[in-house]
């Protein structure tokens, strides 16, 4: 069978332009990030909440608000890599034994269907390697469910980007080629801790209710992350765990530092390098880098993808189009199935097109049949257009008149001066009445009339007498038409 990914087509190594998004909680950054000439320049950036959860809210109506968000910071770029919430994702850390390369895969398997609370087939995985210095091999395999891949590539789509990965943003801010590290990284209602070592990524964790929230500020927990550390050291093989050297910390400067002073008066023991990490060092990404750039998931991840340094872990599932499913399907040698499947295929599509063009042919010869007949009865129609009676058989003028004559009073207090038809039932009417409570029981009989409609009085001037202007719409087929 035929590896998929190795029929994907490779998307540019070197882009020039990417959009860096870092979804934590409902607060989501955006760095739209350009490469010229050997440098990074931000072209724009955004940090916002979001009003509505994108996991449970309609995708089209979240990625409109992130569609309006994009606009409103001038961002044009399409081409996006996102981070994660690290809340969304399981690891599970194993030894790998001595196997055949081929046999790796089924075993990392095995050991997450026995690691993670729920069917492996609902989650989208990851796996990072890595080398212990007496040689052994490691395995992290990470997963997120599969639903919330589905739901945020939906909500992207809708703000009209296209993702190229999915990842933590944790390991873009502490890459896995700095080994021996613990990174801490301050979220708006956990702290992520990762664990890196030969090369890869050994321990990957969201410490939930280490960020609290008490009147509008955040509290931070250092005596929970601090235990929570030296539990998942503890769990790490002795080997590992001794090639852990150094505490990096991300975050808020304020918050950073104090979480650093009270992990490492609780780490002492460990002789750990603490550093809280506020910049990026120039050399990070091997290019040069706008002064004064703030340390971001955002940044790291589209960064790191600009210079050709991709994530090793990408939630994102791999697009495959219906020829790769093709060609993987049918590539086992057997060319004489293959064959087959092509040949009746092809007799399928021949006895369709026949079908279609023996309609056709029936069609065809039918209308012959009549297209004299249907010529002539065209040409009397024309003529019966042309020399149809052009007047209007209904008296419409006079049936208004008549209406506008029955309603005023006979003995004159209400008299019109002029009455204009417009397009056969707009009618203007003007004149003269001797008080108002006249006027007002000539338009009561008027708006009773079953065909009068919209009447609205547009002009009274005067008191005795009193001069008035209304117009009405006349409605043919009314209750009362003449």
């Amino acid at each position: 069978m035929m590896d998929l990914k190795k029929i994907i087509s490779r998307r540019r190594a070197n882009a020039s332009s990417l959009l860096g998004l870092a979804l934590d909680g409902s607060r989501l950054d955006g760095v739209w990030l350009k490469r010229v000439n050997g440098a990074l320049q931000v072209q724009a950036s955004f940090s916002v909440a979001l009003a509505l959860d994108p996991l449970t809210a309609a995708p089209e109506l979240v990625g409109r608000e992130i569609r309006n968000h994009l606009d409103a910071a001038e961002i044009r770029e399409r081409r996006c890599v996102v981070a994660v919430p690290l809340r969304w994702v399981m690891a599970a850390h194993t030894a790998l034994p001595q196997l055949p390369e081929a046999d790796v895969a089924t075993f990392l398997q095995i050991e997450a269907e026995r690691s993670f609370p729920c069917d492996l087939a609902t989650l989208v995985t990851a796996t990072s390697f890595c080398q212990a210095p007496s040689g052994q091999r490691h395995a992290a395999v990470l997963g997120v469910p599969r639903n919330q891949v589905a739901t945020l590539e939906a909500v992207l789509r809708a703000a009209k980007l296209q993702p190229e990965s999915f990842s933590p943003g944790i390991t873009a801010l502490q890459p896995a080629e700095r080994d021996g590290a613990l990174a801490l990284t301050i979220g708006e209602s956990h702290v992520g801790l990762q664990v890196t070592c030969g090369g890869g990524v050994v321990a990957l964790r969201a410490l939930e209710g280490a960020m609290e929230r008490e009147g509008g500020r955040q509290l931070l927990r250092g005596d929970l992350v601090a235990r929570e550390a030296r539990i998942t050291l503890g769990q790490l093989p002795e080997e590992l765990r001794a090639a852990v050297r150094q505490v990096r910390v991300f975050g808020p400067p304020e918050l950073a530092q104090q979480l650093m002073a009270e992990v490492q008066s609780r780490l002492a023991v460990m002789n750990l390098k603490m550093t809280a990490v506020s910049a990026y060092d120039p050399k990070e990404f091997g290019v040069s880098l706008p002064p004064h750039t703030p340390v971001s998931a955002a940044f790291s991840l589209a960064a790191a993808q600009l210079v050709g340094r991709r994530s090793p872990v990408n939630f994102l599932p791999p697009k495959v189009s219906p020829w790769q499913l093709l060609a993987a399907r049918y590539a086992t040698g057997k060319l004489r199935q293959v064959g087959a499947v092509a040949g009746i295929g092809l007799l399928l599509l021949l006895g369709v097109f026949g079908f279609q063009q023996l309609q056709l042919w029936r069609l065809r010869t039918r209308w012959a049949g009549m297209q004299v007949q249907v010529g002539e009865l065209e040409s009397i129609q024309q003529k019966i257009r042309q020399y149809r009676p052009w007047f209007d058989e209904s008296l419409r003028s006079l049936s208004i008149l008549r209406q506008l004559t029955t309603s005023f009073p006979e003995d004159g207090v209400v008299t019109a001066k002029t009455v204009e038809i417009r397009d056969t039932n707009l009618v203007t009417c003007t004149g003269t009445a001797r008080d108002n409570a006249s006027l007002l029981r000539t338009l009561g009989k008027l708006r009773d009339a079953g065909n009068v409609s919209d009447l609205k009085v547009d002009r009274i001037q005067g008191k005795t007498p009193i001069q008035f202007t209304f117009d009405f719409r006349w409605v043919e087929g009314g209750n009362h038409a003449n």
